[in-house]
């Protein structure tokens, strides 16, 4: 029986080290100090609002957005509500539709234009959602209007219908040139002449966009939990900035995600980006 004892107390020491000798992924807080779930899961469930800023091709982030909205409804039941830039505005209904169980999977995935990686990375989320019924809104603008803007700046919007219109943020959308998320598109890399002064303005058009339609699906007591690529919220701006220029007094916690060949200790330059920080080991394999 001793033999017995010292040979699991072995095991579990051999197995323990694995575990923690090469971590995919660790959490930080704001100052860039490790954090633990339940520590993060207590600042998200007392928000309004929670902006989930992923890597797209990332599957820890994936991941734990699924765990964080399963964790999230536990707390807070039918006052959850989510949300995506993976889908715009004018696929509301169809995803409505789908939510209610009134059309197929198939007529849903054929006719919200999906993003490649659905199937394996925001699936879950939205059959959670129908699972569960819970609202699940359609936030970004539809690309076609990003596209006008970028060609004849926000001035272009205001050609539409008023059918067009009902996609949109109210126009006019108030802009800052000044704010570092638009400022630094101008000197962006392997852009060449191509950008224009429209360029960050067609970004800043999502932002807002996305950001309204938050506004326009939260209520007080309610939780809205928002998926978006991290430079939707990186720095407390883009779509923060937006929501707080609506109503300053909201509560939003915000989620960052980073690659780093070493995830233990979180590099100065990935620091402060967020309320939270998901750093991920850079080998870890992508999900397109």
């Amino acid at each position: 029986m001793k033999k017995y004892s010292i040979i699991l107390a072995a095991l579990f020491w051999v197995t323990s080290g694995f575990k923690t000798d090469k971590p995919a992924y660790l959490l930080f807080d704001k100052e860039g100090k490790t954090e633990k779930y339940e520590k993060m899961l207590k600042e998200l469930k007392d928000a309004d609002i929670v902006l989930f800023g992923e890597s797209h091709d990332n599957p820890i982030a994936h991941w734990l957005q699924l765990e964080v909205t399963k964790d999230l409804f536990q707390e807070k039941g039918d006052k959850l509500v989510l949300g995506a830039e993976m889908f715009e505005s004018d696929v509301q209904v169809v995803l409505d539709e789908y939510l209610s169980g009134a059309i197929s999977t198939s007529s849903f995935e054929n006719e919200s234009r999906p993003w490649p990686n659905y199937k394996t990375d925001y699936k879950p989320l939205v059959e959670f959602a129908k699972k569960n019924n819970l609202k699940f809104v359609a936030t970004n603008i539809p690309r076609r209007y990003a596209s006008l803007v970028n060609s004849k700046g926000f001035e272009g919007l205001e050609t539409l219908s008023a059918e067009a219109k009902e996609f949109l943020p109210p126009l006019p959308v108030k802009y800052d040139p000044e704010l570092n998320c638009y400022k630094s598109m101008m000197n962006m890399e392997g852009m060449g002449n191509h950008v224009t002064p429209n360029f960050p303005k067609a970004q800043a058009i999502k932002d807002a966009t996305m950001a309204h339609f938050i506004l326009k699906n939260w209520s007080k007591n309610k939780l809205f939990l928002h998926y978006h690529g991290s430079y939707h919220s990186e720095n407390f701006e883009s779509i923060y900035w937006y929501l707080k220029q609506e109503n300053p007094k909201l509560k939003i916690v915000t989620i960052h995600t980073v690659s780093q060949a070493n995830v233990e200790e979180l590099e100065k330059e990935n620091t402060g980006k967020a309320d939270f920080t998901i750093c991920v080991d850079e080998d870890m394999t992508k999900t397109r």
